[in-house]
């Protein structure tokens, strides 16, 4: 990712009176309210994995994993664009690597709690 973040070169400049994007921004913007889905979506599945259980204490503990777990991977989302100059965050010459950055982190947002809830129930299940 760096590397390809690295070999764009600018190929557009903004006209002065565009308003300026910020890929740094809007990936943090990204991060943030993909965490709020995730963690919201989390709670939402583990709490119908409660009610669905006995007094098992499994989703508990999966939820506070995974809502533990998710933040240092979303950081490093964001962390690789922290790094663009000030010339490559207002290009747009970055925009199809951003595209795919923000479609990971959507993806993580709205499958992981699903999937990972179920792993769980699978072992619950089996042991």
């Amino acid at each position: 990712m760096d590397k390809a973040l690295q070999s764009e070169q600018p190929t557009a400049q903004p006209t002065a009176g565009a308003h300026k994007l910020d890929w740094r921004k809007k990936m943090s913007d990204n991060v943030a309210y993909g965490l709020l889905v995730y963690t919201g979506l989390q709670i939402f599945v583990t709490m119908h994995e409660i009610q669905g259980t006995s007094a098992s204490i499994l989703p508990l503990f999966v939820l506070v994993v995974l809502v533990a777990a998710i933040i240092p991977l979303f950081r490093n989302f964001e962390r690789r664009w922290e790094h663009l100059t000030d010339e490559q965050a207002h290009n747009p010459g970055f925009k199809a690597a951003f595209r795919r950055d923000q479609v990971r982190v959507w993806l993580l947002a709205a499958v992981l709690p699903f999937v990972i809830t179920g792993l769980f129930r699978l072992l619950s299940v089996l042991f």
